[in-house]
């Protein structure tokens, strides 16, 4: 693949520290921040153009129709292969987290159990309570990959009661960026359906794996599966999510309530469906920057952070660092920020398994990442 478009590569500092978002306004002035999932980029020229557009029309009005649906179906077939999207199974919610929430209510009830794995999206914690649902972790396993085995057993003790049980998944996974293969896949799809499991999946980091992205109603027609253009295409300004039920699951999706689909801006269901059906190109060169910066990242933390460990998942563009060996404790994100001036995630609120870890955000530019691990590395040696 070759392209001309370095989506990562058009920003100054001084243009991003202009920006009056949560990523650059939450921290001081001096703070590198890699830290909440916005990258550094311009908005895709088609994206823009779409929405200049609108605006000269004063086209902004509620969103109608399905052409974010048949704008994802088209993706989904084009790029994973995928041709069993029906816009007829699909519903607008306001965002990913919305959409999941609301999935979540379909097929369980106040109180019902939902089983997460953990280390994962925080959101995923206080969205279920918000809920009305109780929390039940199945921990990763090695390499920070589904442990079928721990999966399994939450399975078995979240329904002991007989209380309906339902699976939070996170496919690709947030924050460990790891791709879940095929076969992973459908090993937890057998589980579900052996133990009777409802499955609700959050998608948003689908476009952003450049390969091996396997689409988790493609092996399973039993599943609420909930997307977005707004994590690929930086579009987390513009709300907008697409709800996709399987074949076996379009009867839930059915009586999702129609007061759901108010949610999403018109301008929002605009920006995603342009970036799904003219922005590949833009995705393709922003591809391209995240693996060049993988292959950065990977050379700086040898040489200023050898002791951390890092298993480089492609999944998305965040980074799950062990810094255990650092000898910073439990929250080695607090010292980075107080004493390195960069802005990471703390690993604590991923649940199990974040204890000493840290999120980065890769999707900046080559300068910010090299000096905010400079500064990383700093920290460390001023330490020894």
């Amino acid at each position: 693949m070759t392209t001309s478009i370095h989506p990562l590569r058009e920003l100054s500092i001084q243009a991003l520290r202009r920006r009056t978002s949560i990523k650059w306004r939450e921290v001081d002035p001096d703070v590198l921040p890699l830290w909440v999932a916005e990258m550094d980029v311009h908005v895709a020229q088609p994206v823009a153009d779409a929405l200049t557009a609108a605006i000269a029309a004063g086209d902004t009005g509620y969103p109608h129709g399905t052409a974010y649906a048949e704008a994802f179906a088209d993706f989904a077939a084009e790029r994973w292969g995928w041709e069993g999207v029906d816009p007829a199974r699909t519903a607008w919610a306001a965002d990913v987290m919305t959409g999941l929430t609301e999935s979540i209510r379909l097929v369980s009830s106040p109180g019902d159990p939902v089983v997460v794995s953990p280390p994962v999206y925080p959101p995923f914690f206080g969205f279920v309570a918000h809920a009305g649902r109780a929390v039940v972790e199945a921990p990763l396993g090695e390499a920070g990959r589904l442990d079928l085995g721990a999966l399994e057993a939450a399975f078995i003790h979240a329904g002991a009661d007989g209380r309906s049980v339902t699976y939070l998944l996170c496919n690709p996974h947030n924050p460990t960026a790891v791709v879940h293969t095929r076969e992973e896949l459908t090993a937890v799809a057998a589980l579900a359906a052996a133990y009777r499991v409802r499955v609700v999946v959050d998608e948003i980091h689908g476009p952003l794996a450049a390969e091996g992205f396997v689409p988790y109603l493609s092996v399973s027609e039993d599943a609420l599966v909930v997307t977005s253009a707004s994590k690929g295409w930086s579009l987390a300004g513009l709300k907008a999510a697409l709800i996709v039920a399987g074949p076996q699951s379009a009867a839930d999706l059915a009586r999702l309530p129609e007061v759901v689909s108010h949610g999403p801006s018109h301008l929002g269901v605009l920006a995603h469906t342009v970036a799904l059906r003219d922005g590949r190109s833009w995705l393709d060169g922003l591809h391209a920057d995240l693996a060049d910066n993988r292959e950065l990242l990977a050379t700086l933390l040898a040489k200023h952070l050898p002791d951390v460990r890092w298993q480089g998942g492609p999944g998305t563009y965040l980074a799950w660092l062990d810094c255990r060996e650092l000898g910073l404790g439990d929250d080695p994100a607090a010292a980075f920020l107080e004493q390195g001036r960069v802005a990471v995630n703390s690993g604590l609120p991923f649940g199990t398994g974040g204890d000493g870890h840290v999120r980065l955000n890769l999707a900046t530019t080559p300068d910010i990442l090299t000096e905010a691990i400079t500064r990383m590395g700093q920290v460390t040696q001023a330490r020894t």
